[in-house]
């Protein structure tokens, strides 16, 4: 079983320093270059909940074409077995491309989670530590800075992966301590 889902999309920015204070004593505001153009790129991962590894792949959109490369890279990664994929109901997941893609790939299988429900997929859980590991805080000038930092990120993350389960787990117990002593 792999629980997959598309994050993004991902903007190349940078936040160049302000240039500080003017001649005449007063504070120059830095331009931001920022933008929503065509360099917006998308992550899309997979991870085996069973031993925490996972995949994950850019994109400069998330349609089917993208999507089927994803489910490639995924069916190499795991070479024996049926391929079990946890996913929300997008339409490039659920295209004809991709059924008829599908059809050519027989141990690839699909269930998808209810809509409203993204808690269910596991791989939600995933994308914030990963958000945590290759995005927070950092500005990316180009596409290829947010796939080396997706790369990057991600085999360390796999360098330490866990089994994941779902649900949270149970509080430690604690000794109560006794407030009085009796003497007799």
């Amino acid at each position: 079983m792999i629980c997959a889902d598309e994050l993004g999309p991902v903007i190349p920015r940078t936040f160049p320093p302000a240039p500080a204070w003017s001649p005449d004593g007063h504070r120059i505001k830095a331009e931001l270059d920022y933008s929503r153009g065509p360099e917006k790129t998308w992550v899309y991962g997979g991870m085996r909940p069973a031993d925490g590894q996972a995949l994950t792949m850019t994109a400069s959109s998330r349609n089917s074409v993208f999507y089927q490369q994803f489910l490639q890279q995924l069916e190499d990664a795991n070479p024996t077995g049926q391929i079990w994929i946890v996913t929300d109901n997008l339409s490039s997941h659920n295209s004809l491309s991709t059924r008829t893609w599908l059809e050519d790939h027989p141990r690839i299988h699909h269930a998808f989670i209810p809509v409203g429900a993204c808690w269910l997929n596991l791989q939600e859980g995933w994308w914030r530590i990963f958000r945590k590991a290759a995005l927070a805080g950092r500005s990316f000038a180009n596409p290829d800075d947010i796939a080396y930092a997706t790369t990057l990120a991600t085999s360390q993350l796999n360098s330490r992966a866990k089994p994941w389960i779902w649900g949270r787990p149970a509080p430690p117990t604690q000794r109560l301590r006794r407030r009085y002593t009796y003497i007799q």
